[in-house]
């Protein structure tokens, strides 16, 4: 078994899908599959592979003509001596583009690597949704981050494999150090007035994200002022106005993008950590957060419904809902601190036992396996006795 994974999301791209994508390959690589990368990117400036342990990558570069990277690469691809026995798309525009085309001149089953946004935007998207469809309904195998995103590709493909494989984290490598506690315990004492609750916003905020819903609801808050809110990410230009325009009693503090080891020491200096995302996939930031034994204050939307327990391991509310967010930001704010380390530690159990990276990568290596198996039962009955008669005359 050699798969041959394309994405346009891998180191060394920073954030959460490139992190997923190395977490998954290295996942099957740690597991005795040689697993070949085909990482296509504007970055790179020609065509090269490199061996890595247990597999190659393969550096595609893609300028402003994707169509004519994607026939050099199938030129390479093509005449290549090492025989893939899966292709596997892991979301992006470009990975859904080709993929399907390759694994059917190679003859090998397909297998998308479904993240929340792939399918999010590109199910209603006018010059997408057919790249999105036509990628699903030739795979032999869809995997979802969620089981929402599974069922609505179950409904819409009934006749095709779907499968929910939730992200993982390594808690071995993610733990907070004496240093990032001693600098958390400094900025809060510059920053953060006594008795104040922190709240966390992590990531790349996009509009999905729900960071401006999330702004309007503090603010109609009775107890805003006891909140400091900490974003650390990348923040776009709408939702900076929105920021800047708080009234002055809300206090709020903002880091540019960070490395992911470099975000141990925010998320030590937080209280609560939000995710109120009006769509979403699995995001990675809950279950960072929950590693820690933070509290999330999150939407029931995507992964997050499959994680979060509402009084248990987190405060929550329908997506988009501005009361029930509203509310939930008091509860955060009162919640006494004795509550607040129990959610946590029940947050953390949850991450720990049904969201570690060895379960994620086993469920994908079974799913390599059954539909290799499946594969070669399809090539088995293309040779009907007939044939085979035919054959032997």
């Amino acid at each position: 078994m050699r798969p041959l994974l394309i994405t346009e999301n891998f180191p060394p791209d920073r954030g959460g899908m490139a992190q997923s994508c190395d977490r998954i390959v290295r996942g099957l690589r740690s597991r005795g599959i040689d697993l070949d990368v085909v990482h296509l990117s504007s970055r790179h400036a020609a065509l090269r592979i490199e061996q890595h342990e247990r597999g190659r990558l393969i550096s595609c570069p893609v300028a402003d003509d994707p169509a004519h990277a994607l026939n050099l690469l199938w030129n390479t691809l093509g005449h290549d001596p090492i025989r893939p026995s899966h292709l596997l798309a892991f979301g992006g525009l470009l990975p859904m583009l080709c993929a399907p085309s390759f694994a059917a001149w190679m003859h090998v089953p397909l297998i998308t690597l479904l993240r929340g946004n792939d399918f999010d935007t590109g199910i209603f998207s006018l010059s997408r949704g057919w790249m999105l469809r036509d990628a699903l309904a030739r795979s032999a195998a869809v995997c979802a981050v969620s089981t929402d995103h599974r069922d609505k590709v179950s409904s819409l493909f009934p006749d095709i494999r779907s499968e929910w494989i939730a992200n993982g984290i390594d808690a071995n490598d993610w733990a907070v150090l004496d240093i990032d506690r001693n600098q958390a315990s400094a900025w809060r004492a510059a920053q953060v007035r006594d008795g104040q609750t922190v709240i966390g916003l992590f990531g790349h905020l996009k509009r999905k994200k729900g960071g401006l819903f999330f702004l309007d609801a503090l603010e109609s808050c009775e107890n805003a002022a006891q909140a400091h809110l900490l974003i650390v990410g990348e923040i776009e230009a709408e939702m900076l106005i929105r920021l800047q325009a708080l009234p002055p009693h809300i206090s709020w503090t903002h880091v540019p993008f960070l490395d992911r080891l470099e975000l141990l020491r925010w998320y030590a200096a937080c209280d609560f950590v939000a995710i109120p995302s009006l769509y979403d996939g699995m995001p990675n930031v809950a279950l960072e957060a929950g590693a820690l034994g933070l509290p999330v204050l999150g939407a029931m939307v995507g992964g997050l419904a499959d994680l979060l327990v509402d009084g248990d391991n987190a405060l929550t509310f329908a997506p988009g809902d501005s009361h029930a967010c509203r509310r939930a930001l008091d509860a955060a704010i009162e919640m006494p601190e004795s509550m607040r380390q129990t959610f946590g530690r029940n947050l953390q159990t949850t991450v720990l036992r049904e969201f570690d990276q060895r379960i994620e990568a086993r469920r994908y290596h079974e799913l390599l396996i059954e539909t290799a198996s499946s594969a070669a039962r399809d090539m088995r009955t293309l040779i009907t006795p007939i044939h085979l008669k035919e054959y032997q005359t």
